[in-house]
C-alpha cells in the first residue's frame, strides 16, 4: 500500500505515538465545514458536525465516520488509543463518560494526524 510522505513531526506523532503540544494544532479551533481524513492514507476519519469545543488542547469529536477509527488499549494500560482503521496509524485518545456531549464521547485527536477538507460549496 502506497501512504503519503510524512514530515519528522508527523512520523513521530503518527507512526510513534507522539502527541503535539496542546493548543498548538492547526484544527484544534476550527470550526469550518468539511471532513477530516487520514494525513497518512487519507482515509475520511471524521465529519466536522462531530467536532464540539473541549477547551483541551487538541481537535475533540464525539463520533467517528462509521469503520474509519479502531480503539486499542494504550501502551500505558490506562488509556485507549485510536487509530485509522485503514492504516494504523495513531490518531489521539478516546475518553468516555466525561459529559461533554450527549454523545458522552470525546476523540482526542493530534491535527498533525489528519488533513481538512473543506465542504464545497
Amino acid at each position: 500500500m502506497s501512504y503519503n510522505k510524512l514530515t519528522p513531526e508527523e512520523e513521530y506523532i503518527i507512526l510513534h505515538k507522539g502527541t503535539e503540544m496542546p493548543f498548538t494544532g492547526a484544527y484544534t479551533n476550527l470550526k469550518d465545514a468539511g471532513t477530516y481524513i487520514c494525513k497518512r492514507c487519507n482515509a475520511s476519519l471524521y465529519k466536522s458536525e462531530d467536532k464540539f469545543e473541549s477547551h483541551c488542547g487538541w481537535p475533540s469529536f464525539d463520533d467517528e465516520i462509521p469503520g474509519a477509527v479502531k480503539r486499542v488499549i494504550d501502551r500505558d494500560g490506562r488509556r485507549v488509543e485510536i487509530v485509522c482503521a485503514n492504516c494504523d496509524g495513531h490518531l489521539g485518545h478516546v475518553f468516555e463518560g466525561e459529559r461533554f456531549t450527549a454523545k458522552n464521547t470525546r476523540h482526542c485527536v493530534n491535527s498533525l494526524s489528519m488533513i481538512f477538507v473543506p465542504k464545497e460549496g
